[in-house]
């Protein structure tokens, strides 16, 4: 099978620190191949791959100084669709972006939807859901105006991570530093438990980080490493007591949990999104509904058996099981029969497009 995979140029593709769209589509790529399939990887041109890289962009627009986000995005997505005819899918990591070209070819496309950043991109998602094949990464995100081929959960390569069966004396918090993503709870929550707290990951809201973190920074017991790359992404993980994952959200699936859990160490967290699918409480770790809660879970979190959470990993969430379903699903599509490339009418204001499930021009 030829495949085309998709990946988000945001970042480097697999990420050098943070990136859970270009890291889920950097390891399909090597899944694939490694199965003996014919891989193209379309991503960042700096991106490392065993796959044949198409790399429009240099770099991705996160980690580019000036870097102008919808250009980039342009020039990706409009080379991905100039090569589609070379392949028997394409598996798209990118959002909702790439299928708005996907009436102009025949080759199927399969999109992981990697959550919804706001109900506003719904109606795009919408629009191309008679012809898209859709994949949630969780049940608790399936949207219900959808039609999905499937449920995936992501895997991780379990080589990637160390299991350490004794943990040190520090709690975690791995993860953007955001209000929604309970920086401050974890503060909070390490300071009642009496332990050290150790922040990783990149600033994405600043004025969260300067009034809300940055003040703690004082205290010896708080301390905040920047982004980490997979090195040091293990080493800390491996470490910990425990992952404080004090989610305000409904996270669509929450990559660092099962790395955590893949390393031996347990994960307390916010019962929201897909927590209650991915921690089995009481088992890998704790989920809870306070901070109270959250300290009680820190002094039990002895109870919990570090091989228990590795070996769930290995059975639920490991990487093979995440190709493996893919190709599954890669193979039953490619059996259908092509369809048709759909050139669209020019139109005028107000005219509705003939197309089924698109806007009309007056909606847009």
């Amino acid at each position: 099978m030829k495949i085309g995979v998709i990946s988000s140029v945001a970042h480097r593709s697999p990420p050098k620190n943070y990136g859970p769209w270009e890291q889920i589509a950097s390891t399909l790529a090597e899944g694939f191949l490694a199965r003996g399939h014919e891989v193209t990887l379309f991503a960042t041109a700096d991106s490392t791959t065993s796959a044949r890289l198409v790399g429009p962009v240099p770099s991705g627009y996160e980690e580019t100084v000036g870097a102008d986000a919808k250009v980039l995005e342009a020039l990706h997505n409009s080379t991905v669709f100039e090569h589609a005819g070379e392949f028997d899918v394409l598996a798209n990591h990118f959002d909702f972006m790439p299928l708005t070209y996907s009436r102009l070819v025949s080759t199927p496309m399969v999109t992981t939807i990697h959550g919804f950043s706001s109900p506003k991109i719904v109606p795009v998602y919408r629009a191309f859901d008679d012809i898209a094949h859709y994949v949630a990464i969780s049940a608790a995100d399936r949207h219900p105006d959808l039609g999905y081929d499937a449920t995936i959960h992501h895997g991780v390569d379990l080589a990637d991570f160390t299991f350490r069966p004794e943990h040190g004396e520090y709690l975690l918090f791995l993860g953007r530093i955001h209000p929604e993503k309970g920086t401050h709870l974890a503060i909070e929550v390490a300071r009642l438990a009496g332990l050290p707290l150790i922040i990783a990951g990149v600033i994405q809201d600043e004025e969260y980080f300067r009034t809300a973190v940055e003040p703690h920074l004082a205290d010896a017991a708080v301390t905040y490493v920047g982004p980490v790359g997979p090195a040091q992404r293990d080493e800390l993980l491996g470490g910990a007591r425990a992952l404080l994952h004090l989610i305000g959200f409904a996270e669509p699936f929450g990559l660092s949990v099962i790395e955590s859990m893949a390393t031996g160490t347990p994960v307390i967290a916010t019962p929201l999104g897909s927590m209650p699918e991915i921690v089995r409480d009481g088992s890998t770790g704790f989920l809870v509904t306070d901070i109270s809660a959250a300290v009680e879970a820190v002094a039990e979190i002895g109870t919990i058996d570090r091989r228990v959470c590795r070996d769930d990993v290995k059975a639920r969430f490991d990487a093979d099981r995440m190709i493996d379903a893919y190709l599954t699903l890669f193979e039953r599509i490619v059996r259908l029969p092509r369809r048709s490339a759909e050139f669209a009418a020019p139109v005028t204001v107000g005219q509705s497009i003939g197309s089924p499930g698109l806007f009309s021009h007056a909606g847009l």
